[in-house]
């Protein structure tokens, strides 16, 4: 009986902290979730449509045509022209070349920023980890796109700038994240054992707080995604990030605005644009978040 003590502790400690699932039960789960698997294929073709934009959208997105401006979709034209006649599914498609690499650059920087900040948060603690939330908490306090114009004026107006923002916003988001991750995780059993064995600070963060935090971090990366894209259209649609004639979504947004009642189509598809990379995110994160889940029942 006693030989099967341990046998029964490691299983009940498995269950209260599953870590990151096996991959295979992971995938299971993330193919039964209908939206996950409905938001994995939005994203991946508008990823793969901007990748793919100069083949499948040949027509140079800076031609312009003064006799068909502002011309209703066509066979030559499928999302039509706009009021300097240039083709409007050129620059549809080749916005994504823009907004998506901004987003994606400016999640990467506060992803690299804050989990380390977080992490020494969460592991030390302190007057540092003070230092670090106190500081945390005042960028928390700003409306994220108040600050991303905020810093874009001070900064002046470029697409670097805006995934500055973007970073400076979203930092303080994965530090909270994660100092909750690691306080959580710091007293469970297995980073007991290992302390008990000898393993360095170095070791028991790299090896197994980390490891087992970065499920919540792939989950806010996901979500961050949606809010950074929003976030890069809304500054471009202020004039605050790309400038005409660069074909960027928001931009494409303010330009069109004075011909929604005559040519509603050349707002109509930037903003489907929008919503369907926004959509394929958010439904993307929600099944990450349900398949690293163990208590999901989807």
């Amino acid at each position: 009986m006693a030989a099967g003590v341990p046998h029964t502790a490691a299983a009940r400690s498995a269950e209260a902290f599953p870590g990151i699932p096996r991959r295979r039960t992971l995938l299971r789960r993330y193919l039964r979730n209908r939206a996950a698997v409905a938001g994995t294929i939005l994203t991946a073709a508008v990823v793969l449509s901007a990748l793919l934009a100069p083949t499948i959208a040949p027509t140079d997105p800076f031609s312009q045509s003064l006799s068909t401006t502002l011309r209703g979709p066509t066979p030559a034209h499928w999302f039509g022209t706009d009021s300097l006649g240039r083709d409007v599914f050129s620059r549809v498609v080749r916005g994504g070349r823009i907004t998506l690499p901004v987003a994606f650059v400016g999640v990467l920087a506060a992803m690299i920023t804050g989990v380390p900040l977080g992490l020494l948060a969460g592991y030390r603690g302190g007057v540092g980890a003070s230092v670090i939330m106190r500081l945390t908490d005042v960028l928390l306090a700003f409306p994220s796109t108040l600050l991303a114009i905020a810093i874009t004026s001070t900064l002046g107006v470029a697409l670097t700038t805006v995934s500055v923002a973007i970073a400076i916003f979203s930092v303080p988001i994965y530090i909270r994240l994660v100092r909750a991750e690691i306080l959580r995780l710091r007293e469970r059993e297995f980073v007991m054992a290992a302390r008990c064995v000898g393993a360095t600070d170095r070791l028991i963060i790299f090896r197994h707080l980390l490891p087992n935090a970065l499920g919540p971090i792939i989950i806010q990366s996901s979500l961050n995604c949606a809010l950074a894209i929003l976030t890069v259209s809304a500054l471009s649609f202020l004039g605050l990030g790309a400038q005409p004639p660069v074909p960027e979504w928001g931009a494409m947004l303010a330009d069109g605005r004075g011909y929604m009642r005559v040519a509603p189509h050349v707002v109509v598809f930037p903003g489907l644009a929008i919503m369907i990379t926004v959509l394929g995110f958010n439904l993307l994160g929600d099944g990450l978040r349900d398949a690293y889940d163990p208590r999901s029942t989807r």
